[in-house]
Parts: C-alpha cells; sequence; structure tokens
C-alpha cells in the first residue's frame, strides 16, 4: 500500500499557469514581522519596480536580533504570470540554517552557496508554473471561490519541484483606521508529493499551513500572512504598517 501511494504522489499534480488580471506596478510598502503574542520582532520594505512587462519585487525583513530575510523575485506578467528568477538569503540567529539560493527559472539552473561561499550548481526541468516567491501577487489574480495549485522550487538540499494549493477558507474581518473591513483568507498547502510525502505526516515533519489575508475587489492589496519562514520554524505575522511621528 505504501509503495501504490508513493506511485501515485509522484504522478505530476494538477498546476496552474495563472492569469494576469491585475497588473503589479512599481510600489514601496513597509511590512514588520511580530510573533502570534505580538511583539515585533523585525522591520522590512516591500520595493517593487517595473521595465515594460517585468517586474522586481524585492522584500527585506531587517530582525532586531541582526538576522536577514532578503527575497528578490523578478517575473513577466504579459497574458500569464512568468517566474524570471528568484534569489533568497537568509541568516542570522533567527533562522539556525544559512540560505543563499537562486533559481534562474529561464535556465532552469539551481544555485546555492553554503556558509563557507562554496557555490553548488545543479540543472532541473522546471514546469512553467513555478512561481517560487510570487504567492501574494498570484493571490491577487485568482479567483477565491476556486483551487489554485503553483509549483515551487524547494532549492536547499537535493533541490525538488513541489505544489502549493492555494484556496480560500472564507472571509475574515479586520479594521482600517477604525473602520471595519473583510479579507479573503487564502490557505496555502505544501503537497510535498514523493514517498517523502507520504512518510511526512507519519514523523511529525509535514510544513504547516500558511494563511494570506487578501483585500480582493477591482483593487485587490495584501494584508497579512501568517506562517514559518523556514521549515519546522516559529510561525509568525508579516504584515503593513505605517509611519508615526513623534510630536
Amino acid at each position: 500500500m505504501l509503495l501504490f501511494c508513493a506511485a501515485a504522489l509522484l504522478t505530476r499534480a494538477r498546476a496552474d499557469v495563472v492569469k494576469v488580471v491585475h497588473s503589479q506596478g512599481a510600489a514601496h510598502g513597509f511590512v514588520e514581522v511580530t510573533t502570534l503574542e505580538g511583539t515585533r520582532i523585525a522591520v522590512g520594505d516591500l520595493i517593487q519596480s517595473v521595465r515594460g512587462r517585468v517586474v522586481a519585487s524585492r522584500l527585506t525583513l531587517r530582525f532586531f536580533d541582526g538576522s536577514l530575510d532578503d527575497e528578490t523575485t523578478v517575473y513577466s506578467q504579459r497574458a500569464t504570470f512568468r517566474l524570471l528568477s528568484d534569489h533568497h538569503v537568509q541568516r542570522g540567529p533567527s533562522f539556525p540554517t544559512p540560505m543563499d539560493a537562486t533559481v534562474d527559472a529561464v535556465k532552469g539552473l539551481i544555485s546555492t552557496t553554503d556558509k563557507t561561499g562554496k557555490r553548488t550548481a545543479s540543472h532541473l526541468a522546471l514546469p512553467p508554473d513555478l512561481y517560487n516567491g510570487m504567492a501574494s501577487s498570484l493571490l491577487m489574480n485568482v479567483s477565491p471561490a476556486a483551487e489554485t495549485k503553483i509549483a515551487v522550487v524547494v532549492p536547499t538540499g537535493k533541490p525538488r519541484v513541489v505544489h502549493l494549493s492555494m484556496k480560500s477558507a472564507g472571509d475574515v474581518s479586520f479594521t482600517m483606521g477604525g473602520t471595519p473591513r473583510k479579507a479573503t483568507d487564502f490557505v496555502v498547502h505544501v503537497e510535498i508529493g514523493g514517498v517523502a510525502g507520504v512518510v511526512a505526516p507519519l514523523i511529525g515533519k509535514e510544513p504547516l499551513d500558511y494563511h494570506v489575508w487578501i483585500l480582493t475587489g477591482p483593487a485587490p492589496a495584501f494584508i497579512r500572512e501568517e506562517g514559518q519562514l523556514y521549515v519546522w520554524g516559529p510561525v509568525w505575522h508579516i504584515q503593513q504598517i505605517s509611519a508615526s511621528f513623534t510630536p
């Protein structure tokens, strides 16, 4: 039975190339990372620039303990979204295992740099629905009424492609400047697949679901995320913040 399940999971899951409904534009947002108890542990910037149909989006999170989470994602937005490259760096006390990984989706090249500076590169057949670093942008372009599946590369260790299932868990209420609003709570579930996907739940190593709150409508907006920034790490919140001035 175990071998049968493994063989079934190795069959490529259905995934979706996401159509461009709301083009992404130039932007500069400010975010914070907090614990579930509300303690602020990091602040950062989300900067997007656009050249033609190509978007470069960089999210930099600076932790108060000196740690850094820095991810730059470059993608095209013509009729559909297509990942071009993704470079993700994590280092410092908040991240037990440092990471410096680059996905070149055009060349199918996955490269990582270890803490000694040694660079390792490998080629991997990458699907057209590969979307590393793009979940929040994609969720502003999909229908809450249907499940969307996308592919991402796990670049560390032996690189492999896994799938993310993204679907609505309903609306949640929040306030903006004291005014009540509602956002759609999208649940992002990692589908590991293969023998690892069968064994992971049995040994308690299955990644937790991620939540992304999106304000839907004619101009969708990111509101908040909740999840782990690395596998089996603590659950944190990432959300927008506004400026405050000292009188």
